[in-house]
């Protein structure tokens, strides 16, 4: 995510997370696979702010 903008990064993440919040609500995904899509993009996300800082 070097090449991304703290905006871009922020986008991302809400994106990722919304559509592993839905398939969760659709019966796609059960809560512990959901729980690790959002750690990872928080990690993702949280690396993107820690280059910028």
């Amino acid at each position: 995510m070097s090449d991304e903008s703290i905006e871009a990064a922020v986008e991302r993440f809400l994106d990722e997370t919304e559509s592993a919040l839905d398939d969760y609500d659709q019966g796609y995904a059960d809560a512990d696979a959901t729980l690790s899509v959002v750690r990872t993009r928080m990690d993702e996300l949280a690396a993107a702010v820690g280059e910028d800082a």
